[in-house]
């Protein structure tokens, strides 16, 4: 059994501060898991400084992956980082014994921390009983809570559950954030005293909650663009708010609007991303939409424009 953390220590809480991406399973044309562009892709990372890689039900596409293939991403994930940054394994909507199954493989195969996504079909669970499901898999591992589970709950519900974990569950260290807003402010009030506090996505999110708690942010930019992503933290770091937000405004602002925009949206324009940077392929499966050659080309001229790409 893992020793028992009652809240995040400094050293875990320093390598989840600042950018860090979510990884995006690479795929290849016939649809196969592209194992290859995944080992460049995490290389990438690193070489751009990432503390921390983090998996996600979501963007690691995980809707469209099976148990097998998620198993494996997970240990190639771990393997080829080799100890050179933070792991965050992530589960997805699995129930509280198939929680702790995976948790007990995701250690096993050397995951530093495990992303915990409870299933909610129907408003099933109540905060008590959500709460409760973090227990066992805490008692395997360090847990990451990640708050889109509570999206469709409101903010009363999820609140309500963060502290009953907080104060019941030994071992949870993190919290990665998809509310954002009101949420997010409140929730960095009311746990960033124990747990490390992530933004998950863009980064007007991260200094909205920045000035209530928040450690780090998932970074777009650091899986092609670094030197944005590291611009930003600079800014931040020394309360440059002026810095932060002219780079929020020229930069953020203007490719998120072109990714949105993009047939498929904005998993479609970063897979094409890593192939127009040469580190994996634009490929999805189907029936997601991945960018045709027109589509392509002209998100290669957009970035062009926004002088993201050369």
């Amino acid at each position: 059994m893992t020793k028992k953390i009652h809240g995040c220590t400094a050293e875990m809480r320093a390598r989840l501060s600042g950018p860090m991406p979510s990884i995006k399973t690479p795929f290849l044309r016939d649809g196969g898991v592209d194992y290859r562009g995944l080992r460049r892709l995490i290389d990438f990372n690193l070489g751009a400084g990432a503390k921390a890689l983090m998996l996600t039900a979501g963007d690691s596409h995980y809707v469209a992956l099976t148990e097998k293939e998620i198993a494996e991403v997970t240990k190639v994930t771990v393997q080829h980082t080799a100890g050179r940054a933070l792991v965050i394994a992530a589960d997805r909507y699995y129930h509280t014994t198939q929680s702790v199954k995976f948790a007990r493989y995701a250690k096993e195969v050397g995951a530093d921390l495990l992303m915990v996504m409870p299933p909610d079909w129907g408003g099933s669970c109540t905060t008590r009983s959500m709460a409760e499901h973090y227990q066992p898999v805490a008692e395997v591992m360090p847990v990451m809570l990640v708050t889109n589970v509570f999206i469709s709950r409101g903010q009363k519900f999820g609140l309500e559950t963060l502290e009953i974990v907080r104060d019941t569950v030994p071992n949870v260290v993190a919290v990665k954030d998809d509310m954002v807003g009101e949420f997010a402010r409140k929730m960095a009030l009311l746990v960033h005293d124990r747990w490390a506090v992530v933004s998950g996505g863009q980064k007007q999110n991260h200094l909205l909650t920045h000035p209530y708690g928040c450690d780090g942010y998932l970074s777009t930019f650091i899986s092609f663009k670094p030197e944005i992503s590291h611009a930003y933290w600079k800014a931040i770091t020394r309360n440059d708010l002026a810095g932060a937000r002219r780079i929020i405004r020229d930069y953020d602002f203007p490719f998120f609007e072109l990714v949105m925009g993009l047939p498929g949206g904005f998993n479609a324009g970063i897979q094409a991303i890593h192939e127009l940077t040469g580190v994996a392929q634009r490929w999805r499966r189907k029936p997601y939409h991945s960018l045709t050659d027109e589509q392509f080309e002209g998100l290669r001229t957009g970035l062009k424009k926004l002088r993201i790409l050369p």
